[in-house]
């Protein structure tokens, strides 16, 4: 108890700082009382809520959507204050450099009449652009799917795969989802892509096998020419979430893996397929989870056992990390890596030519496609959403692939 007693006076001391600047924003720019208080009314009722659901939370049951709204409320709210503790902490400074420079110099600095309402009309007016993003992203954002196309050209490949195409879903986290007509809106959005090959990567739950009963009538409408093909990510594992005993974990898990054949889906534990055409084949592989730091069971000299080294390669490796520290660099030469996991943390910016994301500090590869030494691995961004109920910037991904012969 007494670890977490410094973490959390550190945690008080920043909301409080928060809450400090943020009414005195609201109260530089109006002289209404109601308008003040209201606002601070409301962000410590947000506060209750949150740590009210937090205090009931029951990890026997899951991440709930009740749990998860309350993340995205305090998030909603907590977050725009941030930027606008930035604006006014950086005018805090200005304004103690030139209190410095008057009191060392002969001549008066005065500061301009009404700076400091301006600046706090600036910081408010920056806040609110979060503030819309993440109301935006909780209600529409997390539909805003994409499909993203990519053409990648081998030297290698075998001549009867040029121009086949792969599309590639991830982390479906069934368990957040609300609503059904616009779940159905994506899974059709995926068939229109008609690829010859449909190949997921993961994560078809937040924890528990139920959580896909109600949708398995949608992702079994799921169709591609020539198979679909699955592996599991950490969340299917049940690891996030306080069981019973261990058998009913070993239950769930069991059923977490039957779920895949009931939509139609091929699951690999650690296994490889040949797909052949015109007399021509290509290795297919899927691996168990493997995560720097955490759930390696992913074996990938079983799947590759009876695979030959000049055999062209897909690997489906739920988290980017197995790339970056087992796949990339092996010379067995695995020619393109598909894994999701990160979401790109479901907040971000991507514009033409810049993307961030927090999630790039912890993922060297966090979303979208990258290559090295000739290998590809593409990071998908997710079907799905999971903790925060929502997305900002960071959009749900269909991703297709088009194999090109050099």
């Amino acid at each position: 108890m007494l670890r977490w007693l410094f973490p959390l006076l550190i945690l008080l001391v920043i909301v409080a700082v928060v809450e400090v600047y943020t009414f005195q924003a609201f109260k530089t720019i109006s002289k209404s009382k109601l308008v003040r208080f209201s606002f601070l009314a409301i962000s410590i009722a947000v506060y209750i809520y949150f740590f009210v659901t937090m205090a009931t939370y029951d990890r026997s049951r899951g991440q709930t959507p009740e749990f998860q709204m309350a993340l995205g409320v305090l998030l909603t709210v907590a977050i725009p204050k941030l930027f606008l503790v930035l604006v006014l902490f950086g005018e805090d400074i200005y304004r103690w450099i030139i209190k410095g420079i008057s009191a060392i110099s002969t001549s008066e600095t005065q500061p301009l009449a009404g700076r400091r309402k301006f600046i706090s009309q600036l910081a408010l007016g920056i806040a609110a652009i979060p503030f819309v993003s993440f109301i935006y992203g909780i209600v529409q954002g997390k539909y805003n799917y994409k499909v993203l196309k990519y053409q990648l050209t081998f030297k290698d490949l075998p001549d009867a795969f040029d121009g086949y195409t792969i599309t590639q879903i991830s982390d479906i986290h069934s368990g957040s989802f609300t609503n059904k007509e616009k779940i159905k809106y994506g899974v059709d959005l995926i068939n229109e892509q008609q690829s010859d090959l449909m190949l997921f990567t993961g994560d078809i739950v937040n924890n528990k096998a139920d959580e896909m009963d109600d949708w398995i009538d949608v992702f079994d409408k799921l169709e591609a020419k020539e198979g679909k093909y699955a592996i599991l990510g950490n969340h299917d594992y049940g690891d996030y979430m306080d069981w019973k005993n261990p058998q009913d974990k070993i239950d769930n898990f069991n059923k977490v893996k039957e779920i895949h054949q009931k939509i139609g889906f091929d699951l690999l534990l650690d296994e490889h397929r040949y797909l052949e055409k015109d007399g021509q084949k290509i290795a297919l592989l899927g691996v168990e989870n493997w995560g720097r730091g955490f759930n390696q069971a992913g074996d990938l000299e079983k799947a590759s056992a009876g695979i030959k080294k000049e055999d062209f390669k897909i690997l489906m490796s739920h988290d980017p990390s197995h790339w970056q520290e087992k796949v990339k660099n092996n010379d067995f030469n695995y020619h393109l890596t598909l894994s999701g996991h990160t979401h790109g943390l479901q907040m971000g910016i991507e514009i033409p030519g810049f993307k961030f994301s927090p999630s790039q500090f912890v993922y060297k590869q966090w979303a979208g496609l990258y290559e090295e030494f000739g290998r590809y691995v593409n990071v998908n961004r997710g079907f799905g959403y999971h903790a925060f109920p929502g997305r900002v910037g960071i959009w749900p991904e269909i991703t297709v692939i088009e194999l090109k012969k050099a």
